[in-house]
């Protein structure tokens, strides 16, 4: 065996492990989406109290994006993803042991601050164990598979919620972190030939300019903007409304419910490497993908909302379907960020772009809340088919947002690199 074949080798064992990490990440993640009427009856919440727990993870897993891109250049992936999975770890096994609604909100705190270490460590590691020809499709698998978490989070959690009850299934939840943080240690190097990768230190002037450069360039807004507009549909059912929406509103079944959220992550899996291929192929028309799976997200949703009476299971699962395809179209983003900086602002260029999902689904998931509240105040209990109806509408108008930043962007990244593309021969943007 000669020695690219053992680096190649060991590239697929230290993705493997990082993986298993992110995985545990989007298990955490979303294990309050079919644990929201519980978490109601446990704690007394409000929709508005149950949506804080969901708006105060996304809200600090978007605000860490930045520093903790900036904190991968500096200290490199390996040492952020082990205080990463150290405290997503302690966050579950805190949110088990809460009584009060303050004590769940602080332990929520904690998941999002560990979660939002992840994603960025393993593109990371990505970029520096694989060619560049390998990268995007590995980007797309990363981001598809790691949803194999949320399907963990959705049947399997529904039983242990109902089998083991509140505390036992949060604690073995937060247990698996520890078997992963072995994993990563003994595994895991920040590159092929070092087992710490460390940047130089940068002052707060160097920093600032580091993240200005990042930004201006109009492949990282781009970026930004595609993954805004792409997966905050499939966190709105994922994480929090979806299990309700589908009881409550359509009327189906706690288990058929969990397997309907299921559909959106086998859709994600699946949906990932194409995505990953067909972007490969024509990379000059990603943004036009991205814009039609907008367009097919919000057509979807249209016919579902405007059904007389509770929607058929099929247009459920179409509906499903389609939301999947959301998240490993985000992923696009990220390689446009990648073709538009220099490896030194990769990781902080992804953090900018990371902040687009997850700032959306903050506020769709706060708004949808919000709307339940002033339409059908009281209890989870009380929340209709015509209150949801509504609540789910506020998603119209981040897809119009992002779409019309998707269209502005993309003509100003095809004018800045067009003449660069015809001189080289290249067909990336």
């Amino acid at each position: 065996m000669t020695p690219p074949d053992v680096t190649l080798r060991r590239a697929w064992l230290v993705w493997g492990v990082a993986l298993a990490i992110y995985v545990l990440a989007v298990f955490h993640r979303t294990s309050l989406a079919v644990a929201g009427l519980d978490a109601t009856e446990r704690f007394g919440l409000s929709a508005s109290q149950l949506a804080s727990f969901t708006v105060l993870q996304l809200l600090v897993y978007a605000g860490m994006q930045v520093p903790v891109g900036l904190l991968v250049d500096r200290f490199g992936p390996r040492t952020v993803l082990t205080i990463g999975i150290v405290t997503i770890s302690l966050g579950q096994a805190g949110f088990a042991l809460a009584e009060t609604y303050p004590a769940a909100l602080g332990a929520r705190l904690l998941v999002g601050v560990g979660d939002a270490m992840t994603f960025i460590c393993v593109l990371r590691l990505v970029n520096s164990w694989f060619s560049p020809r390998r990268i995007p499709l590995i980007t797309q698998l990363t981001g598809s598979t790691g949803q194999i978490g949320a399907i963990a989070a959705a049947v399997p959690m529904t039983w242990a919620l109902g089998a083991l009850g509140w505390t036992r299934a949060y604690l073995i939840a937060a247990g698996l972190g520890a078997v992963l943080l072995v994993a990563l240690l003994v595994v895991v190097g920040d590159a092929p030939d070092r087992r710490y990768l460390r940047g130089h230190p940068m002052s707060r002037r160097a920093l600032v300019t580091s993240l200005r450069s990042s930004w201006a360039q109009p492949g990282t807004r781009l970026g930004f903007w595609v993954h805004f507009a792409t997966p905050f549909s499939t966190h709105v059912l994922s994480l929090l409304w979806g299990f309700p929406f589908l009881v409550l509103c359509e009327g189906v079944s706690d288990t058929t419910a969990g397997t309907l959220l299921s559909v959106i992550v086998v859709a994600t899996i699946a949906s990932g490497p194409v995505l990953g291929w067909l972007v490969g192929k024509h990379p000059w028309h990603r943004s036009s993908v991205s814009l039609s799976v907008v367009g097919a997200m919000a057509t979807v949703w249209t016919v579902v909302l405007l059904w007389p009476g509770h929607a058929p299971l099929w247009l459920l699962v179409l509906l499903m379907l389609v939301c999947g395809c959301g998240s490993p179209t985000s992923m696009i983003g990220f390689d446009v960020g990648r073709t538009s900086n220099p490896p030194d602002r990769l990781a902080s260029a992804s953090g900018i772009i990371n902040q687009g999902g997850f700032l959306a689904a903050l506020i769709a998931v706060f708004a949808v809340g919000g709307v339940l509240d002033a339409l059908t105040p009281g209890s989870s209990s009380e929340y209709t088919p015509h209150a949801f109806r509504w609540a789910m509408s506020v998603q119209y108008v981040l897809w119009a947002l992002g779409a019309a930043q998707i269209w502005r962007y993309r003509n100003r990244v095809r004018r800045a690199l067009g003449r660069d593309v015809v001189e080289s021969g290249s067909t990336m943007i």
